[in-house]
């Protein structure tokens, strides 16, 4: 593990962020204030992080993906190209009692490409949401969804290989 941070010339890291050692942040990235990213984690190409949101160590966020305030990763979550994270429940362009609506995306979870996953959710350890799948409500720990709005259709270890339980 590197004890070095990497910021690509073309990324916009706002200077009260908290980046722990061994991240790599690549183009285009913005990083609002307030944001906490953890160690040895992976920002790829034209990744947004919103102000305060909170990124737990070896997280990997692949190109386009946008991490809105009120979201937290915990360690080691992967997000595939172009997922969506949303933050507002009723979403207005003007809205003066707008309040953020957290979401929660726990260790070892998994978010394919191009998913949504709709603010107000937790998404269990371990669990994996299907390349464009909408998830709505809560997915348990080692749960495998698919589909719109997401379902479960079976249980997977930490390696996402297919588990009976």
């Amino acid at each position: 593990m590197s004890n070095s941070v990497y910021i690509h010339p073309s990324a916009e890291v706002n200077s009260r962020t908290k980046i722990g050692n061994g991240t790599k942040i690549w183009n285009q990235v913005q990083v609002r204030e307030d944001a906490r990213i953890g160690s040895d984690c992976i920002l790829s190409k034209d990744v947004y992080i919103d102000t305060g949101v909170t990124i737990g160590d070896r997280c990997k966020i692949q190109n386009g993906v946008s991490v809105y305030n009120g979201v937290t990763l915990e360690d080691d979550v992967f997000i595939g190209p172009h997922a969506t994270l949303t933050n507002d429940k009723i979403p207005r362009a003007f809205n003066k009692d707008w309040k953020v609506v957290p979401t929660l995306i726990k260790v070892g979870a998994s978010i394919g490409a191009n998913a949504t996953i709709v603010c107000g959710v937790i998404i269990g350890e371990y669990a994996m949401v299907a390349a464009g799948s909408v998830v709505t409500k809560d997915v348990e720990p080692y749960s495998l969804v698919v589909g719109n709005p997401a379902r479960h259709r079976c249980y997977v270890d930490k390696e996402g290989n297919k588990i009976e339980k």
